[in-house]
């Protein structure tokens, strides 16, 4: 399957352009007598979580053309390598020593998919190469299974599940069911929500869909029969979509509400208006008119994708500035330089886009970016066609992540 726009393997070279920010020629490069920074990244280009893999890549391909416009990495322009790995850890495996081995990278980043995430990152640990987590949530990434060289950029499940559970218990009550996928990722955001459901006195049961189920029948009639409060889909891209396209052709939607963790912007626009509803959490959102750079981020995007901006375009470009960050603290692109120089790194306004200022926080390399939850509906009359969110609270990262002691990161240093 060819993505309209992306290739499978994306080279940035050739003078290509995005959003009318010009790349310098590879043979320029050689004429100069540079060798370029190499980005690798991977992430799931085609199957169930292509449209929000698509949406980071966007992101960092923005990134690295204002990087190159502005004079590069410690004086070298960037090219920037993606893979597709399909939805398969296997051959996101098979990816990262591509990348490593073959293609020579400095830095990568991906997976969308927590448990490639997790894999491709044992590789880049071996390699002694930073890798930057763009979009796989699981816990385990910025906990059990930390490492040196790894940051994560999105949230961990304890973030999102933390920012809005107390919420979902207040205004629906305390018995739950979760449509959850069968992977690394869903059983960790259902952890998350279990352990404060538990604390709150609250019971619940749950239906484990594998990704790239097409009928969720099974499973929501399971849901009608458990009669919940609230049915939490924590399903993601199209799986989600489908799922929550049906519990409203089923009727669900008149005997229980429908929250979770993420809702993507990708999933809310592909929902059809009746489908639209339900409280969530995103990452980041494009409509906070009072945020510095957002509107000049938006314009970018807008002008490089035709799109609205999106939590995964902002991941992407977050991962991209941050090497850029960390390179010209380190004055270095070593590995283990650049990972010491991310810990407790600031993102600038320009980069943040948000209110507050989100760091990579050392004991976990996780970023401390604040958690947005609200509710999920159709455009306001007059407004924006992409406007499918309202932002009731903002929670800092630190309070969503809680501390360090309690992720069961231990980093070890290489000697």
């Amino acid at each position: 399957m060819t993505i309209p726009g992306l290739r499978r393997r994306t080279l940035l070279q050739a003078g290509a352009t995005i959003g009318g920010l010009q790349l310098a020629s590879p043979f320029l490069l050689s004429a100069r007598g540079e060798t370029p920074v190499k980005i690798g990244m991977i992430d799931p280009l085609t199957g169930s979580y292509a449209a929000i893999a698509r949406s980071e890549v966007e992101g960092a391909q923005l990134a690295v053309a204002q990087v190159n416009k502005a004079g590069g990495i410690l004086g070298r322009q960037v090219q920037l390598l993606v893979e597709d790995s399909a939805n398969d850890v296997g051959t996101g495996v098979q990816k990262a020593h591509k990348l490593i081995d073959r293609d020579g990278i400095d830095v990568l980043f991906g997976d969308v998919n927590s448990a490639i995430a997790l894999a491709i990152d044992a590789v880049a640990f071996n390699a002694k190469k930073l890798h930057i987590v763009t979009g796989g949530h699981t816990d385990a990434i910025t906990g059990s299974d930390c490492h040196w060289n790894a940051f994560r950029v999105c949230n961990s499940t304890t973030m999102d599940a933390s920012a809005i559970a107390k919420t979902l218990i207040d205004k629906f009550g305390k018995k739950w069911f979760f449509l959850t996928p069968d992977y690394a990722y869903g059983h960790s955001v259902q952890a998350s929500f279990v352990k404060i459901l538990k604390a709150a006195g609250g019971s619940y049961e749950a239906a484990l869909a594998p990704i790239g189920t097409n009928d969720f029948s099974a499973y929501l009639i399971k849901a009608q029969q458990y009669k919940p409060n609230v049915l939490l889909n924590i399903m993601g891209g199209t799986d989600q979509v489908n799922s929550m396209k049906q519990f409203n052709q089923f009727g669900l939607n008149k005997s229980m509400a429908m929250a979770g963790s993420l809702l993507e912007q990708e999933s809310i626009e592909s929902l059809p208006p009746a489908a639209r509803s339900g409280w969530w959490v995103m990452e980041w959102y494009w409509n906070q008119p009072d945020v510095p750079h957002m509107k000049e981020f938006v314009a970018d995007i807008q002008k490089a994708t035709g799109k609205i901006a999106t939590a995964r375009h902002w991941f992407g470009y977050v991962a991209m500035h941050s090497v850029k960050l960390a390179a010209d603290k380190a004055k270095s692109m070593d590995g283990i330089k650049l990972a010491h120089a991310m810990e407790g790194l600031e993102l600038p306004p320009e980069v943040a886009l948000q209110k507050g200022k989100p760091f990579y926080r050392a004991g976990d390399h996780e970023l401390m970016s604040s958690v947005l939850a609200g509710e999920v509906h159709n455009p306001p009359a007059g407004g924006s066609k992409q406007d499918l969110f309202t932002i009731r609270s903002i929670v800092p990262g630190p309070v969503a992540a809680g501390p360090v002691a309690d992720t069961g990161c231990k980093i070890a240093w290489p000697a």
